[in-house]
Parts: structure tokens; C-alpha cells; sequence
């Protein structure tokens, strides 16, 4: 049986993978101390390994596709098939962002004022460019982990380091000084599945499931009968993508009407939608929105 061999990332995002691949259809189970989950898909077959990494084995074979990071394609400068973009990560569905951080007390204020300094990071090759292109010169110093504890520590002047709520940051006395990019989860493949008929269908089609997925996150199904004196100024009152639902209810003198929203308008719709006329309203949760 023809596969594509997929890869996940392992470490913050492998939760979230996870559970986007559930919610698309896909499921994965881990398990402890392996790095092949099995995966309810006999054409799929699963490797984990770090998002750093990720783009390498896509790149030389080891795998069809793999979900990594924008920031680590760039830091590999790679030439990974970009499938789409999967704004996703392991607390919201919000890009990431990589900062340029000091200590809260320092006299450092600007980039410029990094002129001759020391810098930790593990995005070595993308802040190199950064500071060539501006032409400040720096000593960029790679960090293996807790990089934010090396300012503190005295062990460098600022870091470069990934943050989604700056929680970390704040918890470490740091202070924020640039914002060198943001980043988000890519689904990529290499040239040679890209080419392959029978991958590209298969990569192309658990990108539209997975898309799928993170479009109908916090939407949800709105279900409701109105009266046929009220449709018209229910209609006019209900967001939707297109246009509601609208259907004849049997034998009655009233209407069926559904539409998707987001979230966040149900709380103050549905007590509108009940002083307008409606009744039986429903909310159910939506998996994918193609």
C-alpha cells in the first residue's frame, strides 16, 4: 500500500496537533517514550520530531510533509514546499511572535543600543540576518534552553526568543525592546511527494480538512423555528457566512432557520432572537467548515 510519511511536531505544539488532527478527522495515539503514534489512517504513516528539525527530513526524504514552523523553515533556509499556513499553537489561535528582550533594568532602549553586545538565542541564522541587514554588529551566542535566564544571570546582554502571552517575559524581569517577526505553524512537503499525483491528493486533502478544522474554531450551528410574521426581521437581525437556512416547517405557518456564527455573538444573539420570535433554538459545535 502506497503512504506518505507525515511528520509531527513533538514538544509544545504535539498537544495541539493532536487535537486539530481529531477535529479534522484524523486519530493519533502516542505513545510514551515512541516517536511512531499510530494513526487511524492506513495511507498515513506518523513520525514525531522537534518543529527545528522538521523541515531537514522533509527536505532530504525521510518525510512526504510535516508540520514545523515558519520561524524554523527560515532559520533552515528551506526550500520545503509551502502546503498552507495552520495559525495555530499550544494556548490560542494566534501567531507567535519572536522579541527582542532585555533586562527590565537596563540601559539598553533600542536595537542600536545592542551595538557590540551579546545576544542568546536559538534562532541563530535568522537574527544574524536581522542584525547584518541593519548593520549592527553583535556576538549572537546559541541557547540550548532557558534563554530568558540568561540576561538575568548576566550571561548576555538581551535574547531573541519566541513568546504568545509574554508571560515568561514579565516573569523574568524582562523587558521587550523589538519585535523581530511572528510566526505560525506551516504544513510543508518537498518537491519530489509534491510531484507524486498520488501525495500531492493525499497533502492536499489533509490540508483542506485541517484548514477546515481551524476555520469552524469557536463557530458554532444556530437552529431555530420563526413564525412567518417574524422571519423577516429575524433575518435582518442573524450574522451569517452567506445567507441563513431558510426551510418550511410541515403543515405550519412557520419557518426553519439555521445559520453559522461566531462564538462570541451567541450570548447576546440568542436573547435577541427570543425577544424577535424565535423558538426551539439550538447551538451545537461545529468540527470543519469547508
Amino acid at each position: 500500500m502506497t503512504q506518505l510519511k507525515l511528520g509531527l511536531p513533538k514538544g509544545s505544539l504535539e498537544k495541539a496537533t493532536i487535537e486539530l488532527f481529531e477535529k479534522a478527522g484524523w486519530l493519533i495515539k502516542p505513545a510514551a517514550r515512541n516517536y511512531f503514534p499510530e494513526i487511524d489512517d492506513p495511507e498515513l504513516d506518523c513520525s514525531i520530531c522537534r518543529p527545528q528539525e522538521m523541515s531537514r527530513y522533509v527536505e532530504s526524504g525521510m518525510l512526504d510533509a510535516g508540520i514545523t514552523g515558519k520561524d524554523w523553515t527560515m532559520e533552515n533556509e528551506s526550500d520545503a514546499v509551502l502546503v498552507c499556513d495552520l495559525v495555530y499553537s499550544k494556548v490560542s489561535r494566534r501567531p507567535t511572535r519572536w522579541i527582542i528582550a532585555v533586562a527590565g533594568d537596563s540601559e539598553i532602549k533600542s536595537i542600536e543600543d545592542l551595538e557590540g553586545k551579546k545576544i542568546a538565542t536559538e534562532l541563530v541564522n535568522v537574527t544574524r540576518r536581522f542584525f547584518a541587514e541593519k548593520k549592527i554588529n553583535v556576538d549572537i551566542e546559541f541557547s540550548w534552553g532557558a534563554t530568558e535566564a540568561k540576561v538575568v544571570s548576566g550571561l548576555a546582554d538581551a535574547i531573541v526568543e519566541v513568546t504568545e502571552t509574554e508571560s515568561t517575559i514579565r516573569a523574568h524581569g524582562l523587558r521587550i525592546i523589538y519585535e523581530l517577526m511572528e510566526s505560525n505553524t506551516q504544513f510543508i512537503t518537498n518537491k519530489a511527494a509534491w510531484n507524486d499525483p498520488w501525495k500531492r491528493e493525499k497533502i492536499e486533502n489533509i490540508a483542506m480538512l485541517l484548514q477546515g478544522a481551524l476555520r469552524a474554531d469557536r463557530m458554532v450551528g444556530l437552529k431555530m423555528n420563526v413564525p412567518s410574521e417574524k422571519l423577516d426581521e429575524i433575518v435582518s437581525v442573524i450574522p451569517s457566512i452567506n445567507a441563513p437556512t431558510v426551510a418550511n416547517l410541515y403543515n405550519q405557518d412557520w419557518y426553519s432557520v439555521e445559520i453559522m456564527v461566531s462564538q462570541e455573538v451567541v450570548r447576546d444573539l440568542i436573547p435577541r432572537l427570543k425577544k424577535c420570535g424565535a423558538e426551539g433554538i439550538i447551538e451545537y459545535a461545529l468540527n470543519k467548515l469547508i
